[in-house]
């Protein structure tokens, strides 16, 4: 029985989803880079007119998160591709880098709030702004509380790290612009100092943030995974029915879509189709807990539980030579195994040949079960029925007929077919015996009948069905 591995595919249908997911995550990300370059444009003009250096760096700051969300929208648009030669497991880690530029970018800037904050309480400027550049401050915050707004609904519907990234840098937007709002008032009342210690406080709360993010993109580049989604797949996979054991799960995410590789072992002598199915079954669960899963099953044999004959069955399938096996009996003693068993190989190979086949079968069969301390091989010549066969002559159904008659166990004579093709005779018989009759006595009758017959018709294959009367 050959157990091979079977890859579970995502329909096309989710594959439209995904797109369009990655489609709308690329519009926000548009709206939201075309809102921040309107603020940067407004607080350069307004920071220059009113000689204010808070509004032209908050510009400046608007400007490289402009740059930054670009970076995060070409990482989108990559990971829209498909799988490709040198890409199996499509692009979807482009966003994760993505992220992780965008991470950095926070901290760099991040760490430029805290270095001009302890500058500026060191050495305070001279020239400080007037009120009338608060105007630009407060255009800038609606743009910051709409991008925030617009991003948290799309995380929340779209996911992705990239508008994560874009997510944490409209909150340095608001938080960096309110800075210059509010360092703008207290300076206009005398405390020059209000605005540095506030922008400080920002800059470590915007870097814990920024290394909150490069860890996690990090972490995705790594194909970190988290253990209780494995633990969830495992406890999936276990209660599907059908499944005797589990073996290793891998998983690993790019971008929304989790990829898992999955070895079961199924009952030994399942059928395939049996064995498909529960395949089958474990990608639904799966996929039903949890979603954008891609999953690969592989399924091995378990013989436990399963009878020695089939899996005796199961090693001479595999033997070159031999046609087919039947009458498979085992039984033991004092922890001995002996089996019997009636190999059917090709009629007209000689003898020594047909017994090598036989000696490695019985060598096969005790190194795959090694309590076996005996094995006795039936050898008989196979015969291929043709599927075109003609009718016999009358003649030879009236030959037939003498020789049953010479049988008194034989209550009534049905049905004598007899078909032949070049040297091959097909025959199928229907014969009535003593209801009474035990089906061995029947077994032994019928075996002498087809002995018989065999002896006048040579190359006969003979099929009897005994009936009660």
């Amino acid at each position: 029985m050959n157990f091979l591995p079977i890859l579970v595919i995502v329909g096309k249908s989710i594959k439209y989803e995904e797109m369009s997911i990655f489609v709308n995550r690329t519009k926000v990300l548009k709206i939201s880079l075309f809102a921040i370059l309107s603020a940067f444009v407004v607080e350069f003009v307004f920071g220059v007119f009113t000689n204010s250096l808070a509004l032209v760096t908050d510009s400046i700051h608007a400007l490289l998160d402009s740059v930054v969300t670009i970076v995060l929208l070409v990482a989108t648009r990559m990971a829209i591709k498909p799988p490709d030669a040198e890409h199996t497991y499509g692009h979807g880690k482009v966003e994760s880098l993505g992220g992780l530029i965008g991470g950095i970018a926070i901290l760099l800037i991040a760490g430029f709030f805290i270095y001009e904050s302890i500058e500026r309480i060191q050495n305070p400027p001279s020239a400080l702004p007037g009120l009338i550049a608060l105007t630009a401050g407060f255009y800038t915050i609606g743009v910051d509380v709409f991008r925030i707004i617009l991003l948290r609904k799309s995380i929340k519907k779209l996911g992705g790290t990239t508008l994560k990234a874009d997510y944490y840098h409209a909150f340095m937007d608001f938080g960096s612009t309110m800075i210059v709002i509010i360092g703008i008032v207290l300076v206009s009342y005398g405390f020059y100092f209000g605005d540095f210690v506030a922008a400080l406080i920002l800059g470590v709360f915007l870097a814990i943030l920024s290394l909150k993010l490069i860890y996690t993109a990090g972490m995705d580049l790594t194909d970190i995974i988290s253990p209780e989604l494995v633990k969830q797949a495992r406890q999936i996979v276990t209660n599907t029915k059908g499944v005797i054991e589990l073996g290793p799960i891998l998983m690993r995410r790019s971008g929304d879509t989790v990829f898992a590789d999955i070895t079961i072992s199924l009952r030994a002598d399942v059928s395939f189709d049996k064995a498909h199915e529960i395949s089958n079954n474990v990608e639904t669960n799966i996929k039903n807990k949890i979603p954008n899963a891609a999953i690969t099953i592989h399924f091995e044999p378990d013989w436990k539980g399963v009878s020695r004959n089939s899996k005796v069955n199961d090693i001479l399938s595999s033997i070159d030579g031999v046609k087919e096996v039947h009458n498979i009996s085992s039984y033991s003693s004092e922890g001995k195994v002996y089996l019997s068993l009636h190999v059917m190989v090709d009629q007209k190979i000689n003898l020594d040949s047909a017994h090598k086949i036989s000696e490695i079968i019985e060598e096969k069969i005790q190194r795959e079960i090694p309590e076996t301390e005996h094995v006795t091989i039936h050898l008989e010549p196979f015969v291929t029925i043709p599927e075109n066969l003609k009718v016999k002559s009358k003649k030879t159904g009236e030959q037939i007929n003498k020789l049953l008659n010479e049988y008194e166990e034989i209550k009534k004579i049905g049905r004598v077919v007899t078909l032949n093709f070049k040297d091959v005779l097909k025959i199928d018989i229907d014969i009535s015996f003593e209801k009474n009759l035990s089906i061995e006595e029947v077994h032994d009758l019928t075996s002498q009948i087809e002995q018989k017959i065999r002896s006048e018709f040579k190359n006969s294959i003979i099929t009897i069905h005994p009936e009660p009367i």
